[in-house]
């Protein structure tokens, strides 16, 4: 792949919400988990546990609910519904057109999540013809290179650092996201970002931000705005 010196040479992708439609089947999960305790479940804490590791996901919502519960039994209640809903996710819509594309034009790619490996391997171990296209997957949810998770850039840099050769600049670096937490976390770590957000979210907190390109999907992704080759004429979209 012929680069400028602005281009993008290596792409980092976020998983649940983004390659792979698991962010309603959490949302589904933790309705009935809340109902359980007469309480709901808000976008507002949703929010704030997308993208972090499990133990952190769960310390959210234990306090921010004040549920009579540890960590270990939040993990036992919820996973019991989340492990029988994952294998049923679906890919996201653009995600394979984006892949063979970056991958036939030789772009290094990588796997970033809060997911441990258990979830990951319920979540994508049976698609193989999707984790072909990554050179290595990094599971901050068990991986003990990743001191903190997101919105702290540490997943992405261990992401980073793991492709060979490393990136040379990292704002050459593209992150896909769709939390927020995933975008402070891309560009604490000097990296540019591609979000895809819930309709919820407050997109205007990045609005004006040259490092930070909001779609609506991946199906709306246009490679040559970052210095990649564009998608063939008449291919189409998925």
């Amino acid at each position: 792949m012929t680069t400028n010196s602005s281009s993008i040479t290596h792409a980092i992708f976020d998983m649940d919400g983004l390659l792979i439609d698991t962010e309603s089947i959490y949302t589904d999960c933790y309705n009935k988990f809340c109902a359980q305790f007469g309480k709901q479940f808000t976008w507002e804490i949703k929010q704030k546990q997308m993208g972090r590791p499990p133990n952190e996901s769960a310390k959210i919502i234990i306090d921010h609910l004040d549920l009579p519960i540890t960590v270990e039994q939040h993990h036992e209640m919820i996973n019991t519904m989340l492990l029988k809903e994952f294998p049923y996710s679906k890919i996201m819509p653009g995600v394979n057109r984006l892949l063979e594309h970056l991958w036939q034009h030789r772009v290094p790619m990588c796997i970033a999540t809060g997911s441990d490996q258990t979830g990951f391997d319920v979540k994508v171990g049976g698609r193989p013809e999707l984790l072909s296209k990554f050179h290595h997957w990094v599971l901050a949810g068990s991986d003990p290179a990743v001191g903190r998770g997101k919105p702290a850039p540490d997943c992405f840099l261990v992401a980073a650092d793991r492709f060979d050769p490393t990136p040379i600049d990292p704002a050459r670096v593209l992150v896909f996201e769709d939390a927020p937490n995933g975008v402070e976390a891309a560009l604490a770590a000097g990296m540019k970002v591609v979000w895809c957000p819930d309709p919820r979210a407050d997109t205007s907190v990045h609005a004006g931000n040259p490092s930070v390109t909001v779609l609506r999907s991946l199906e709306d992704f246009q490679p040559e705005t970052f210095g990649l080759p564009p998608f063939p004429t008449g291919d189409p979209s998925e």
